[in-house]
């Protein structure tokens, strides 16, 4: 049986009564649809029953045959107590005991807002780091919003499988080993002390020094940038590397295998210290291979052309594209040739439904490209690729320096976000009491939880400023302010344990406040599901924050541990409990952790 609590449930429950009320006034329906929503904020209501369809029945004119309606159901129907009628609307008022019993199934359903399995596979890829340089702000964003994602589809009743692709192979990667090569004298994580993704980042910006400089020089002696950017010998050597690569050089190969398991190790303690996690890790250098095979293919098929130079080729402007290279000229394969072969080999190997790529909007083209390559090659699932798009993130100049000048680490922002909630607690006593320990389980907590909310507050698509001493307030649509909340909860809750307080007595009076908190959390399961459709963790987030800030104009009007009906005070304590159970529940979909004291 479903459970009632769902809007789909009360709209068919509504339905079905309301049918009933308009067939015994007006006979039986014949293909006129009933159209009922939720009542706008501004009127009186719960849910309004639009009456225009229903007028060529009633042969009156709209507000008559609301009023009609209106008053039918308030004398037939238990659960309606009352309506009203704004021209051609009538909304209904659903009686206290209706929520009352809703609220009753809230507190039994420990897997509250979580859908019926749908058998549905779906992969969602993100991260996608390059292992030429550390992960940075725009990875972070990548990272928490496929991650949120996730966990979102999978509270809608999906299986979901968790995937990274490493971008381990191509001239970028050759850029890094090259510098090392040439100037790195032998260095090491455990030589230098530093993480290995940040020690190859410092020979990918080393490359480039160089690079340049050779430049500047061959400028100099008459040629052209272009030229110039060509002809600079040490990105010839850098071709040549990644020729060798390909050719399995075994000099080249063990290189390659030693910088990239420096970086591996590097990324795994940035992945942690961010709480995401992958089922599975894809690497582009065994799935470039199967790229190709698939590009030799649709040359076969004459769906791709080869050029003079050898090179590969499919034109796209008959689709409003353009002419897109899938293999170079010398062999060597570009960005699309592999994602051919991964995406092929993804849908043959997991029978997947759904395909999210967690890619920048930079690359809203690549996608579109690559799902028109797909489709001409005949594979019907291409249809079930989704781009989740997102936009740049941007900070408050001179708020954060990098390694790079440009670049925001990744490491050096979560230590800044913990130590930043470690100072803004302590200034507003939050710490007061707590032992070392606690402290930095809740500055770990409060910081990450508010770079976290920060960044999945916001649309995705939407380009997005971050302030990280904005983020770390306790007040407003923050992280800290939901946190806190839910560790005031916990504190009430515990206060009632100690003086004993029986909460199992029941109570069928609320009061409209908490009739209307009730409805808030009768809400969450459909805000789940509108997130999963819409791959929004935005809908969670700021669902979240009303609902805490709801219930924190609540506390401050109504007493709860004070209260001197103790059917009245178990049935409060009843509804902060479960409140702190959904706000738990929603913060998980966006993987922040909750504190039970702060």
């Amino acid at each position: 049986m479903p459970k009632f609590y769902t809007q789909m449930n009360i709209e068919n429950f509504l339905g079905d009564v309301v049918k009933s009320s308009v067939e015994a006034l007006y006979g039986t329906l014949e293909g006129e649809q009933l159209q009922i929503q939720k009542t706008r904020k501004e009127f009186e209501g719960d849910y309004t029953l639009v009456v225009f369809p229903l007028l060529r029945r009633s042969r009156k004119s709209p507000e008559a045959t609301a009023t009609e309606i209106g008053e039918y159901m308030v004398a037939n129907v238990k659960e309606i107590s009352a309506y009203n009628v704004i021209k051609g609307f009538l909304n209904l008022t659903l009686d206290a005991s209706f929520w009352v019993e809703r609220f009753g199934e809230i507190c039994r359903d420990n897997d509250f807002g979580k859908a019926q399995p749908t058998g549905r596979n779906i992969m969602i890829e993100y991260s996608s780091p390059n292992t030429n340089k550390p992960l940075h702000l725009g990875h972070i964003r990548n990272n928490l919003l496929g991650y949120s994602v996730a966990r979102i589809l999978e509270a809608n009743g999906h299986n979901v499988i968790k995937v990274n692709l490493v971008n381990d192979r191509g001239i970028h990667i050759c850029k890094s080993m090259l510098a090392w090569k040439l100037y790195g004298n032998g260095e090491t994580p455990e030589s230098t002390g530093m993480k290995g993704d940040h020690l190859v980042g410092k020979y990918y910006v080393e490359f480039d020094k160089h690079y340049k400089a050779q430049i500047k020089e061959l400028v100099g002696e008459g040629l052209s940038e272009e030229e110039a950017k060509k002809k600079a010998p040490i990105m010839l050597e850098a071709q040549e590397m990644l020729r060798k690569w390909e050719a399995k050089d075994p000099e080249v190969y063990e290189l390659w295998q030693t910088m990239n398991g420096w970086v591996y190790d590097g990324f795994d303690v940035t992945y942690k210290a961010l709480g995401v996690d992958f089922d599975k890790v894809y690497y582009e250098s065994q799935t470039y291979l199967l790229g190709k095979s698939i590009v030799e293919e649709g040359l076969r098929k004459g769906i791709f052309f080869r050029k003079e130079d050898n090179s590969v080729w499919i034109d796209l402007t008959a689709d409003g594209l353009d002419q897109k290279l899938l293999l170079r000229g010398d062999g060597t394969s570009v960005y699309i040739t592999q994602d051919l072969g991964t995406a092929f080999r993804r849908f043959e190997d997991n029978k997947l439904d759904d395909m999210i790529y967690v890619v920048g909007n930079e690359q809203n083209y690549h996608f579109q490209v690559l799902k028109l390559i797909l489709k001409k090659l005949g594979y019907d699932w291409s249809d079930n690729i989704y781009h989740l798009s997102y936009g740049m993130v941007e900070l408050p100049e001179g708020k954060m320096k990098s390694r790079e000048g440009t670049v925001v680490d990744a490491d050096d922002l979560i230590a800044d976000m913990v130590a930043t909630a470690r100072e803004m607690s302590a200034e507003l006593g939050k710490l007061e009491g707590c032992s070392e320990e606690e402290s930095n389980a809740i500055s770990t907590m409060v910081g990450l939880g508010a770079l976290k909310y920060f960044i999945l507050k916001v649309d995705p698509k939407k380009t997005m400023l971050f302030d990280p001493r904005e983020s770390i307030d306790f007040n407003g649509n923050t992280g800290p302010f939901i946190q806190y909340t839910h560790a005031r909860i916990c504190s009430i809750l515990r206060k009632a344990r100690e003086a004993g307080i029986d909460t199992t007595i029941p109570c069928s009076a609320m009061l409209p406040v908490e009739i209307e908190l009730v409805k808030s959390l009768c809400d969450y399961p459909n805000i789940v599901a509108a997130a999963g459709a819409s791959f929004a963790p935005s809908i969670i987030a700021n669902y979240t924050y009303e609902l805490a800030k709801q219930f924190n104009g609540y506390y401050h009007d109504y007493s709860i541990l004070r209260e001197e009906n103790s059917a009245i005070c178990a049935m409060r304590i009843r509804l902060a409990e479960n409140i702190a159970k959904v706000i738990k529940s929603a913060m998980k979909l966006l993987g922040i952790e909750v504190p039970d004291r702060m």
